[in-house]
């Protein structure tokens, strides 16, 4: 078992202070995923991240996918939820399905066992604890605020969407969430959902 530090924010002493922040802002996503450049799994973990964040998956969502859920010829992703979500199909992106094919090659080179989409270089299905490391590790090297955390990305979904306009049903319904009150802290703090009043 990977010990991984407490979650929270880097202080000026290098030391982890506690974090009241719950997601990353679109910004810090995009370092996140920038910040796998020149990395060791690079392929793998960017096409991770980016899915994670787009598709607002838990990452025992992310670890268990199935390469039968991802249809690159139709162009979508079946987003199998956990936690009783509903889940759904969803539209993969041009950058999404470019990291998708990158991914799929190198995982054809590595031969892995069983039908896992994301794999460990021991080419077995990728570990929760894994991708929290992994985590950590780019939160340093992009230079974020605070240590970042799997679940931070489906909240980022979450704000992203809101930030976009998209209503609290639709939220609801593209991360599975069951009861809208999940849902509603994305649009309620949001100033998007104002801007039509008073015209």
């Amino acid at each position: 078992m990977i010990n991984t530090p407490k979650r929270g924010k880097l202080g000026s002493s290098g030391r982890v202070e506690v974090s009241e922040r719950k997601h990353l802002t679109s910004r810090e996503v995009e370092r996140l995923i920038e910040a796998t450049k020149g990395g060791r799994n690079e392929i793998r973990d960017r096409c991770l991240l980016l899915l994670m964040f787009r598709h607002g998956l838990r990452v025992s969502e992310a670890c268990g996918m199935k390469l039968d859920q991802v249809d690159t010829e139709s162009r979508v992703l079946h987003v199998a939820r956990l936690k009783g979500g509903l889940s759904t199909t969803q539209p993969l992106r041009s950058d999404e399905l470019r990291a998708i094919s990158a991914w799929l090659k190198e995982r054809a080179r590595m031969k892995p066992i069983g039908k896992a989409f994301f794999v460990s270089e021991q080419r077995k299905q990728l570990h929760r604890s894994t991708v929290n490391l992994l985590m950590q590790t780019y939160s340093k090297a992009a230079s974020l605020p605070l240590l970042a955390h799997p679940h931070m990305l489906r909240h980022a979904c979450g704000f992203a969407l809101a930030d976009q306009g998209a209503d609290t049903r639709l939220i609801q319904d593209y991360l599975g969430h069951r009861n809208i009150q999940h849902t509603v802290k994305y649009t309620a703090t949001n100033p998007v959902r104002f801007e039509k009043l008073w015209r």
